[in-house]
C-alpha cells in the first residue's frame, strides 16, 4: 500500500515570515503538533509545539518572532510513491511523527502521521516498531 492511500492532502501551512504566536495558535485551532513551514507551495521547514516552547520560548523569542527562526530545517521526507511500510521505516529510524510527502524534490502534497500508519493495520508489525522506536526517550545532555 503506498503513502498517497492514507496521507492528509489538505495540510495546514504557514510561511517562515508567520509570527510564533499565530504558529502557536493555529496550532491550537486545528489540534495538530506541528506545522510545515512552506514558501510558493515549496516545503522549507516544519515548526513543532517543542520547537516552539525549546526554540523559541525557551530562548527568549519575542511571540511576533517569525516562525523561521525556530523551525526545524533539517528535513526528512517521503515520496508519494513511498510504501507505507517504507515510511514507518524511515519515520522509526528519525525519531519523526509526522512525515511530510513531497514531490519533485520539495513540493508539500500530503503529510503521514504515524497515526495514519498505526489505524491502517493495528497489527501491522512496521507501525508498532515505528512507535516503539519514535517513543524511545532521548538521552539527557550532560
Amino acid at each position: 500500500m503506498k503513502v498517497t492511500e492514507i496521507m492528509t492532502t489538505d495540510v495546514e501551512t504557514c510561511t517562515p515570515d508567520t509570527p510564533i504566536q499565530a504558529v502557536a495558535t493555529q496550532m491550537m485551532t486545528l489540534d495538530v503538533g506541528s506545522i510545515p513551514v512552506a514558501e510558493n507551495g515549496r516545503l522549507v521547514g516544519i515548526v513543532t509545539d517543542r520547537d516552539i516552547v525549546v526554540r523559541g520560548i525557551a530562548a527568549q523569542f519575542a511571540l511576533d518572532t517569525p516562525v523561521g527562526q525556530i523551525i526545524s530545517s533539517n528535513l526528512v521526507t517521503g515520496t508519494a510513491d513511498m510504501d507505507i511500510e517504507d515510511a514507518a521505516t524511515l519515520m522509526a529510524s528519525n525519531q519523526i511523527r509526522r512525515l511530510p510527502i513531497v514531490e519533485d524534490g520539495d513540493r508539500l502534497v500530503g503529510i503521514v502521521a504515524l497515526g495514519d500508519v498505526a489505524v491502517k493495520d493495528p497489527s501491522d508489525q512496521h507501525a508498532g516498531a515505528a512507535i516503539e522506536d519514535i517513543s524511545k526517550p532521548a538521552e539527557p545532555n550532560e
